[in-house]
Formats: C-alpha cells, structure tokens, sequence
C-alpha cells in the first residue's frame, strides 16, 4: 500500500488532486452559489468581483500549464467539462479569499527571506550552484517582469504559502491511526498453495467439429480479413517548392542596407550598485536619514573602490544583489527606474555615480564593464539574409503551388500523372493499406487517418477517381487513387480450423482446472485437512509475493477472522490455484524507518484535509458568493 505510493507519487498527486477539487466544486460552490446577475461578475469575494475574462484567463492558463507538463498525452477535452471550468472558478475564489485573509491581518514576508528564497532558485544558478544574475535576469524578461515585479510576485506566494502552511504543517496522524494502517501493511499470512494447472487437463479435451463451428460462428470477428487497398499517391510538401526558389546576390545585398541595424550588436554593459532602501514618499526625515548613510557609504566606496562589492555585500539593501556584491550583471534598457538606468548609461567603464535617488531609495552605482556596439559585414550577415528571403518566397510560393496541386488532382481526377508532370512530382505506389494506419508502415504520409478516410471512400473506390489533396502533416499535401481494392472477407472455417481447436481446447482444459480446484476448495473448508497442498509461503503487502499476483491479492483480501482459511483464484493462462492461510502475524523486525515515513504521509493527508476545511472557513468570512450555475457553465467558451 505505501509501497504503491511512494513508487507512484505523481500518479497519487494526480489522483488527490480528483478527490480533492469535487469537494471543492460541491462544497465550495453549491455552498456559495447565488442568483447574481451579470453586472455582479461569474463570482464576488470580500465585496470585489471576479468577471468572466478572469476566469476565461485562468482557464487559458490551466490549459498552457497542463500542455507543457502533459505533452503528447495532452487532450484538451478533459478540461472542456463543466465540471473542470467549475474547479477552476472555486481556485479562483479560494486564492481571493486567501488573499482578503493576508490583507486583512496584515501578512508579509521580510526582505532577507525573499532574498533567500531567491537566491536558492534553481533555475537562477549556475552549474556550480552560484546565483547567476544574467540567468536571473534573462529569465524575468522572458516572462516581461522587472525585478522589483518578480520581488511582489514571490513575496505574495510565499506569504500565501505561511499562511496555509501554518495549517497544514501543524496536522499530525493519531499514533493509534497510523500504527493501526502500518500493522496492515505488514501484516505477513502464512499460506499453502495447490495449483490445478491447465496442462493437467488438456488430455481430457475432446474437441468436436460442432465446438469449433460454434466457437467460429460465435467469434466471426477474430476471423475478418479487413478490406485493402493498393494505391498510387502523390505527395506535395516544401521540398518541391524549395527546388524553384532561389536568392540572388542583389536582393542581399539589399535587404543589408534597408536592415543595417538589425545586423548590430549593441552595446553592452554590466554594473554593481549599492541601495539604501526609502520609500518614494517617506517623510522627510526618514528621507534625509537614508540619504546620509548613503552618503557615508559613497564616501567609504570613493576612500576604497577595489572593495565595491565587499562593501556591498555587507550596505546594500538590495535583496537581489546584495549576496552577489551588488553585482546587477548584464543591464537591459527598462528593467529598471529611470534615473538608475540614466546613471548606468552615462558613466564610462570603471566609472562610479554619484548618489542616485529612485523610487526605491539611494543607489550608488558603478559600470563594470562595457563591450562597445559592433555590425556586421555584409558576408557576415548573408547566410541569415538568405535564409530569410528564401523563407519569405517559399511561403507566397508554397501557397500558388499548393493551391495548383489542389486544383489539378480534383479537376482532372482520372489520373494522378497531370499533377505530377506540372509539379514535377513522383508518382508512388503503396499496397496492403487499411482503414486503420499500421503500425509496419511508420511515419510513411498514406499512413495517416484522414488520407486512409479519404482512399477508402466511395468515389475513390467505386469511381477510381483522385482522393482531394490531404494535409497529412504541416504543411504536406497528399492525393492517391485506388489501383486495386479487395473488400473484407472472413477466413474460411478450414483456414482457421487447427487455432480454433487449440483455443478451444485451453478454454475446456481451463474450465476443468476450475472445476476441479473448486471441489478442492470445498473439501478443505469442509474438513480443513492440509493434504495436497504445498510447503507454507510468507505473503505480505510490502514484498514480492511468492505466488502470480492475482493470487497474491486475493490471499491479501481474504478473511481471515477464523483460521485455516481458504481462497481459490483463476490464475489467466496458467490455471486455478487453491490456497490455505494457516497463520497471520507481524514481522518480528518492524521498519522503524518505513513507519515514521507512512506516518508522515498520513500526516500529510490530514493536514490537506484541514487546509480545505481553513480555506472553506476564509471563503465564509469573505462572503463569497459564484453567481452562476453548474448548468450554465457548459456554455462558457474558453479558447
């Protein structure tokens, strides 16, 4: 049992995750639903409404999110319920309540937190496990946030997080609950088995001409010959465009000069920078305050420039940058306020500012270094060039070729050879095709569904006309006819007359196996004699069981409340088992270690079930209310 979990603990997220949101969508929003109208948003929580592009955006966000970790797996119906869309309204009135919580008692979390939580990052760290500042910085820009943005951002997560850990980290199992479940999971039965195996029995199979015209006419489906084609197919895709697009040296030659500044590099710095933290309407005296001790600091710097970054590892009340010596790395115009970035772009390398006042206080900054704009020379810039004006001609081209490939094949649809011979295409063949792709033939661009609907249709059959052009990939157009066509068929009795009998002899051969073990199973519940069965084997839920696992999990199941007990079980292919659970115990050894785990885990459960109960209670206090009903979230399109 624990074992499964912790071997499965994404699965068993997964599946939490469907336990827990059906309790949320009958409790929290049956609870909360209401008759509001349109003007009162989807929902409203602590007086402030959610409207209906809310939660169509958090809807869109559910989607991206469950792409990206799905991947080919990905379906999107799964999130096209009623019920999904209503689990993702109550998330979203839940993180308002929680939100209302914080405001109204005051939460936060202080600067050197952030920054630690910051600093440990991973994706902001270089391979040596130090904190990159480009990395840092190149990821924000990636998502548009600026630093000060991201610091909000974490710094509302993770009081959310204190707040609803302080719920969920103080739940614990009872001792008698959790020995109890653990006692379970090692319980060892001591048990006998005695198999009845098919192959015991196979000699006593009698199989007449009657029992395998029955099973044939009983089983017609195991024995069709699906319906085939043999087809020619042609196959339009950007390679045949590719071969009539080219690029002259003019056109690069022009492109370069209308586009000479795309072809720069511009120029880059990087620079430090100490803060002395004050808020942009501080009063005056906390104002001046700051700004002496940046004064003192400057002052400092100037006496000592080489111990810039020591000095602002230990003034600096940046928490980004303070631990990495004020280092801000490589700056990009916008990431910060204007008269930081006007000092940065105006000092020369090696350069030091005087102080500068922000909305965040009093920076004194240094240029480190400055890697001056370079261009490149034509040569340098035309492999680029080229790529790109071959890509924008194969695009207009692609489409005035696609749309004769789509016209020739439909208007002259007695033959593929027109096509071919205006586009310079190959005419292919391809026999043995079905309605369904198959496995054998790969990626080839015939075996794709909506090509095979397309082959198999009445007008391609019947009236061997062109199929129209298929798009069976990106980009990549196919038409075939049917050269020959050989409908379903059943084998003949006599084809298949040897398998049936084999089959059929396994199947009475199994059913005496079972009979047999059943009046075993009788006789020693009867009688509890020992005879016939085998020496006694240990089966526990935390080993490899001795016996198939079938057998296993009934032997597990069983009760045992009197002993011997019995069991039978139909072992699949191999016959049917009878077994004798002589003794019930716990190992002599217990794993201490193993037990403290499965505490923990049921801890875990527990405090995800008081944490809903604590966020249930937080939407009552916010006077949440969902203005829409089960029925009428069908209808909401999110994109």
């Amino acid at each position: 049992m624990f074992e499964f979990i912790r071997t499965h603990q994404r699965l068993m997220q997964f599946l939490l995750l469907l336990l827990i949101l059906p309790s949320f969508v009958l409790v929290g929003v049956s609870s909360y639903n209401s008759r509001g109208g349109a003007d009162d948003g989807v929902a409203t929580v602590d007086g402030k409404k959610i409207t209906q592009q809310e939660w169509e955006a958090a809807q869109r966000r559910q989607l991206d999110q469950a792409r990206q970790m799905m991947g080919a797996q990905f379906d999107a119906k799964l999130f096209e319920t009623p019920e999904a869309k209503q689990a993702v309204l109550d998330q979203l009135v839940a993180e308002r309540a929680l939100n209302a919580e914080i405001v109204r008692s005051h939460l936060t979390v202080d600067n050197a937190a952030l920054q630690k939580a910051i600093l440990e990052i991973q994706a902001f760290r270089k391979e040596d496990g130090t904190f990159d500042m480009d990395r840092y910085k190149a990821a924000l820009a990636a998502q548009g946030m600026t630093p000060e943005s991201f610091d909000a951002r974490m710094r509302h997560d993770m009081t959310v997080q204190q707040l609803v850990g302080s719920v969920q980290q103080t739940a614990f199992a009872p001792r008698t609950v959790a020995n109890r479940l653990s006692d379970i999971n090692d319980e060892e039965r001591e048990v006998q088995e005695q198999l009845f195996p098919i192959a015991n029995y196979v000699t006593q199979v009698k199989v007449t001409d009657e029992m395998v015209k029955a099973f044939y006419d009983k089983n017609a489906a195991l024995f069709q010959v699906p319906a085939t084609v043999k087809a020619e197919y042609v196959v339009f895709d950007p390679s045949v465009v590719e071969k009539q697009v080219t690029v002259s040296d003019a056109e690069v030659a022009d492109a370069y000069n209308k586009n000479k500044a795309r072809f720069s590099t511009p120029e880059k710095r990087t620079a430090s920078h100490i803060l002395i933290a004050v808020k942009k309407d501080a009063p005056a005296a906390e104002d001046a305050a700051a700004k002496a001790k940046a004064q003192v600091v400057l002052d400092e710097v100037r006496k000592n420039p080489a111990d810039f970054a020591k000095i602002a590892k230990q003034q600096s009340q940046d928490p980004g940058s303070a631990e990495l010596g004020g280092d801000l790395g490589v700056v990009q115009k916008g990431l910060f306020d204007k008269p930081v970035e006007d000092a940065i772009y105006g000092l020369k390398e090696g350069e030091l500012s005087g102080l500068v006042r922000s909305s965040f206080g009093y920076h004194i900054v240094k240029v480190t270094k400055v890697v001056p704009e370079t261009q490149k020379t034509l040569e340098e810039a035309k492999p680029e060039i080229v790529a790109e004006l071959k890509k924008a001609k194969l695009s207009a081209k692609y489409s005035e070729m696609a749309e004769t490939f789509t016209n020739t094949v439909y208007e002259q649809a007695d033959s593929l050879k027109p096509v071919a011979d205006k586009l310079g295409l190959t005419i292919q063949t391809v026999e043995g095709l079905t309605r369904k792709p198959n496995p054998a033939l790969g990626a080839s661009p015939v075996n794709n569904e909506k090509f095979l609907n397309a082959i198999f249709s009445d007008d391609a059959v019947k009236n061997k006309r062109n199929t129209e052009a298929v798009e069976v990939a990106p980009s990549t157009l196919v038409a075939g006819r049917v050269v020959e066509f050989k409908p379903a068929a059943q084998r003949p009795l006599a084809e298949v007359d040897t398998v049936i009998r084999q089959r059929v002899t396994q199947e009475e051969a199994a059913r005496l196996a079972r009979q047999a073990g059943e009046a075993k199973l009788a006789a020693a519940k009867a009688s509890g004699d020992a005879a016939g069965f085998g020496d006694a084997k240990t089966v526990s839920r935390t080993k490899q069981p001795p016996f198939k696992d079938t057998a296993a999990v009934a032997v597990l199941k069983a009760d045992v409340s009197k002993l011997p007990a019995y069991v039978g079980v139909d072992i699949p292919g191999q016959g049917y088992g009878v077994y004798r659970i002589v003794k019930v115990s716990q190992p002599a050894q217990p794993d201490v270690a193993r037990r403290k785990q499965e505490a923990e885990q049921i801890g875990r459960a527990i405090g995800n079930g008081e944490t809903y109960g604590f966020v249930e209670a937080l939407k009552h206090k916010a006077k949440a209310k969902v203005n829409v009903k089960a029925a009428d979230l069908g209808a909401n399109k999110s994109e």
